[in-house]
This record gives C-alpha cells, structure tokens and sequence, in this order.
C-alpha cells in the first residue's frame, strides 16, 4: 500500500464538488493537501484549506507555470505522493444547428475550450505532478506516488449534445493505461474514475432535475455523494496493484441517447 499519511497531494478542483470530498478525505489520511483550483474560488478554497491544514493555490490547470508553482508548493508541505485530477467544464450544444447553416454548427471554439481543460489539463497536471513524484524516495515496491484522473460516463456512453465534453473524458479515458506504462518506469501508477450522476454544484439548486436523474440510476436511487467518488479515489491512490485501471462509479447505469 502507499503510504499516505504525511506526504502532500494536489487536487485539481479541489474548492467545491468532487475535488472538495477528496480534499477532506486526504486530509483525514494524514496527507497535506493542495487546493488547487481558479482564483475566483479563492475564498472558498482558502477557507477549506486552512480547514484542513492545507494551502490553496489559484491556477487553470493549463497554465504551465501557474501548475509547477502549485507543484513546488506541495513539495514544501511534503514529498508529492498523490494527485487527484476533478477540474472540469461542460456545455450541451448539439454537432449541427436545426436551420441547416454553417453558421450555427457546434462552435469550434468551444469544443476546443472544453478539450483544453478536461484533457489538456488534466494531461498537464498528470505530467508535472508525475515529474515531481520522480524524484521522490521509493518505498518497497519501488513506488513513489499515484495520480487519479476524474473522466465521466459520458466519456463512454455520451449522450445527444455532449460531443465536447464526452470527447474530452473519452480521452481521459483513453490515455489511462499509456500513462500508466508510461510512468511504470518512474513507479508512478494511474487510475481513472467514471463517475455517474453525483450530486455537486454543476446542479445548483434545481431539485426537480436531480430528482429526475435520480430516477435514471440503478441502485441506489439517487445521487452519488461526493465523499463516495473521495473514497474511491482514496482507494486507487494507495492500493498499490491497481493500475492503468477505469473505474465506474455510477450505481451500474447505462446512458441512453438523451
């Protein structure tokens, strides 16, 4: 098993959601953990960090130097063994407009936007976050630290007017077990998770559509809370024979098509 208690960890969309769930558990762990997420959730982030004993670290996640600095200050707080990537976006635009005109086929920019921060990003984060682990002591396996990448069902089964985010996770998806060969060298292991439907922020307020997604689940019928993707992901940092692995974490649904 890694060991956890007393190393640092990043958390990419660490303020709010999934990434505030592991934020909590990591740090239960004994982990010092960096809250990593965008300047504007600097109040938020700062409170639950010192909360938790750790430090936020405003950045976008394809920012280079802004990511390194997040980085270099994990390392102050311990040796980097753990990163956990939940930093996402996501718009329901369909591939072509209804009018049949060029012009209102799914803006280019934006799928570009959604691809840059769901993908480049969390590639970003991996190989930075991994460059620093390199240089950590091994323990007895030879291992010197993991990283849990967050994709989602849609990335598999995405439904009309998700092509922008489902291909972003779909890659996620897809470059899980080339990092994990990748960085095997280095004793570096990395994991996905596919999340179902959780109940984060994304939703805000609006309870007659978790109530309807809720209906859509398996079983349980509900939403999945947030601390049970934090203890997945816990789970996948320190179990030391699981790698290059996605993990479903969605009550056994299958999307349908809308």
């Amino acid at each position: 098993m890694l060991e956890l208690n007393g190393a640092s960890a990043i958390v990419t969309g660490g303020a709010s959601g999934l990434g505030e769930a592991t934020v909590r558990r990591l740090a239960a762990e004994g982990m010092k953990v960096v809250v990593l997420d965008l300047d504007r959730q600097q109040e938020k982030g700062d409170a639950l960090a010192k909360e938790v004993g750790g430090i936020f670290c405003a950045a976008d996640v394809t920012d280079t130097d802004q990511v390194i600095a997040a980085v270099e200050a994990a390392k102050e707080l311990g040796p980097l063994r753990a990163a956990v990537n939940s930093a996402g976006i996501g718009w329901a635009t369909r591939t072509i407009g209804r009018d049949g005109q060029y012009s209102s086929a799914h803006d280019l920019e934006l799928y570009r936007k959604v691809i840059d921060i769901n993908l480049v990003g969390t590639f970003n984060v991996t190989r930075l976050a991994a460059t620093a682990m390199s240089n950590n002591e091994p323990d007895a396996d030879g291992a010197k630290g993991a990283i849990v990448n967050t994709a989602s069902v849609a990335g598999v089964e995405g439904q009309i007017g998700q092509i922008a985010y489902a291909s972003s996770k779909a890659g996620v998806i897809g470059m899980t077990i080339v990092l994990a060969r990748d960085l095997a060298a280095a004793g570096i292991r990395v994991n996905t998770i596919i999340p179902g439907f959780f109940d984060t922020p994304i939703y805000g307020p609006m309870q007659e559509m978790k109530d309807n997604l809720a209906k859509t689940t398996l079983f349980p019928k509900r939403l999945g809370d947030p601390a049970e993707y934090a203890s997945l992901a816990t789970e996948l940092l320190r179990n030391s024979y699981i790698n290059g692995e996605c993990v479903r974490i969605d009550t056994g649904t299958r999307m349908q098509p809308k």
